[in-house]
């Protein structure tokens, strides 16, 4: 699968949106990729992160279970890992730090897959990094279905990015012209607890 394959399947369903958006990094942009739109459908959920899992696969030669942040990567973590057969779990905020629960623990040397859905400062994929790595496992790579930040995230580990987009970003004190004379719109999740 490639960039393009995943775009129309986001295209296809209205996950491909244009305007003046507020990430959840905090940084604006005129493309936003409504994630859940895509997620709703199984079809396309499955398509998505089959291809995922053979790209994970076809790099690694293979991990022992999948670890992704709640909320929002929770559903392509599990169909990434059913692909991989291998268990799936989530790390979530526990006093604004993110750590394994529910009876989710790692075997010391565990090889993982953290599996992200989208990657734009890498910000949450490196939190997510930092407790596997302090519940002992081993993150042999981090995987996405869109890479937006272009190839320039470092999220620390290899990225396995099933589409790779260079959209532009920008912090709110520099918006170029033609985007600060849209309305915003916030669509993500993570300023809604604040």
């Amino acid at each position: 699968m490639q960039t393009q394959d995943v775009l129309d399947e986001f295209r296809a369903c209205g996950g491909l949106r244009e305007g003046h958006f507020v990430l959840s990094s905090g940084l604006h942009s005129p493309v936003f990729l409504q994630k859940n739109l895509v997620f709703m459908h199984a079809d396309r959920t499955e398509r998505l992160c089959k291809a995922l899992a053979e790209k994970i696969l076809a790099e690694t030669g293979g991990v022992d279970v999948v670890v992704s942040p709640a909320v929002g990567a929770i559903i392509p973590g599990y169909e990434t890992a059913r692909h991989l057969k291998v268990p799936s779990l989530y790390v979530e905020r526990e006093g604004g730090a993110f750590k394994l629960r529910r009876g989710f623990h790692l075997e010391p040397g565990m090889r993982v897959a953290m599996v992200e859905d989208i990657v734009t400062t890498g910000l949450s994929s490196r939190e997510c990094i930092a407790a596997i790595e302090a519940a002992g496992g081993t993150v042999v790579c981090a995987a996405c279905i869109v890479d937006r930040s272009g190839g320039k995230a470092d999220v620390g580990p290899p990225l396995i990015a099933l589409a790779t987009l260079d959209v532009p970003a920008y912090p709110a004190d520099a918006l170029p012209p033609e985007l600060a004379a849209i309305p915003i719109e916030d669509p993500g999740s993570r300023r809604l607890s604040k």
